[in-house]
């Protein structure tokens, strides 16, 4: 049995208040009440709206360290560390977390480079460049090719979804092992079965095969394509795509933890999938790429970070997630490895935004609410909390949505209580629903997306929840 163990407030400020990174004038005030205000998702109309002090959230969500990074006016307002790296130490603003997919905008920024210099181009099929392997031949592709640009979008039909690394002391695979899923890889081959072009779905083995053709093309390792094209020029000089971690490295790593605050066994996995996993970082280093793709020049030219910007299909265009909301412009990339959770948030339309890196599995809650304590200090057009009311709905319509349902290779469980919903997911916790008509049930604690309950053509109760749709089984 784990034993839970929860951060002490006075003990957290202490730690916090050491690790201090450098802040304009007139920045404390504010960043003091980013730490006093953090906030959900949603609110529900006639109650009173509570905000949470981030070290109490830290201590219930059992988030051992987090490190945070704000841009205002085009440069960095403040960067604060908080917290433990569960290392021996407390964390600082130099203190590198696994960036886990926000690796692939940074990795793309590199193939981009490349195509502005010639070596590599969009559109090309690239198995006319790969050399150590090729995308096997599919009937599913139907003649079209995986291009760069493609598999930049998560438009090239390929599989693999993500990868959970490899534990310290396990066999690591190649490059073309990892592709093949031969084994000492403990994922899936990589391969095409869905027509490239015509669907967006989420494929960290797409940017797989980009490490691979960046590696062909160049004849280097990717690490340092990476530092010579995008981390050098930037400044990012508490950045790598390193894997593992050089060993002078790790006094300055954080260790990841699990959902209780526990150290995983071996402190932080191993990420031979560099381009869709790989970067250890800081907020602050990472807030120099929001600043370059705001202000572009020192790595890709503007035209190239319009086409990086721009929607392919879902939302997403090359390496970043793209959104308007409230007919402003903003781009980000969420990420999730063994142990560590981060997001990355920038606006096109003001030089704002900001980075939150956490050492903890339950960081991504923390995150989201840090982001929206950020927009409403800095009167951000986006990452608002969402006031919604709840429905009555009759318990016999409740019980029409019961049932098990299988979204993303787990099942979930839903049942009806008091006017309400329950949804028990595969690592025992229940999550209640509360309605807001139409069939759309909200976490009002914002740990997943609303869920639309509806009918299928076939007359079967389906639900569907972040661009994904589940039949009742």
């Amino acid at each position: 049995m784990r034993t839970l163990l929860l951060l002490p407030t006075a003990f957290v400020m202490s730690a916090c208040m050491a690790s201090t990174g450098g802040q304009q004038a007139g920045q404390v005030e504010r960043r003091e009440r980013v730490e006093r205000g953090l906030r959900g998702a949603v609110t529900v109309k006639g109650r009173a709206v509570v905000r949470h002090a981030l070290t109490d959230r830290m201590s219930e969500w059992h988030v051992r360290g987090v490190s945070i990074a704000v841009i205002d006016e085009g440069r960095v307002a403040w960067a604060q560390g908080y917290g433990q790296t569960g290392d021996g130490g407390p964390v600082t603003v130099e203190t590198r977390f696994q960036a886990a997919s926000i690796s692939k905008p940074v990795a793309a920024m590199t193939a981009l480079r490349l195509v502005e210099l010639g070596t590599l181009t969009l559109d090309a099929d690239v198995n006319t460049q790969l050399k150590r392997w090729k995308v096997p031949a599919s009937a599913a592709a139907v003649g079209e090719p995986v291009t760069l640009r493609r598999l930049l979008s998560h438009t090239a039909g390929l599989t693999v979804h993500g990868f959970p690394g490899y534990a310290v002391g396990a066999q690591v695979p190649s490059l073309v092992q990892l592709l093949d899923g031969v084994t000492p890889a403990n994922t899936a081959a990589v391969r095409i079965d869905l027509k490239p072009g015509t669907q967006w779905r989420y494929s960290g083995g797409g940017y797989e095969v980009m490490q691979l053709l960046i590696e062909d093309v160049t004849g280097e390792p990717f690490e340092r394509v990476a530092q010579r094209l995008v981390l050098g020029p930037l400044g990012m000089t508490h950045s790598t795509y390193e894997q593992p971690l050089p060993a002078a490295a790790l006094a300055l790593a954080a260790a990841g933890h699990d959902d209780h605050g526990v150290v995983i066994p071996g402190k932080r996995h191993t990420y031979p999938e560099q381009t869709a996993a790989g970067l250890w970082t800081t907020p602050s280093d990472l807030a120099l790429v929001i600043l370059e793709i705001q202000k572009p020049g020192r790595v890709l030219r503007r035209e190239t970070v319009e086409t990086m910007l721009t929607p392919v299909l879902q939302d997403y265009g090359l390496g970043f997630g793209v959104n308007t909301e409230s007919g402003k412009r903003s781009f980000g990339h969420g990420g999730s490895n063994e142990g560590f959770r981060c997001q990355i948030h920038g606006h096109r339309d003001r030089p704002s935004g900001a980075v939150v890196m956490t050492n903890a599995e339950q960081g991504g809650r923390l995150t989201a609410d840090v982001l929206r304590a950020v927009a409403s200090e800095y009167g951000w057009p986006d990452m608002r909390e969402r006031e919604v009311t709840i429905a009555t709905v009759p318990l016999e319509t409740l019980r029409s949505y019961e049932g098990r349902y299988h979204l993303g290779g787990r099942d979930g469980v839903v049942a009806a209580t008091d006017g309400h919903l329950t949804l028990q997911v595969p690592d025992g916790s229940t999550i209640a629903l509360q309605p807001i008509g139409n069939g759309v049930f909200v976490d009002l604690d914002s740990r997943i997306p609303d869920i639309t309950f509806s009918l299928s053509t076939q007359g079967k109760m389906q639900l569907a929840i972040d661009n994904q749709v589940a039949v009742r089984k």
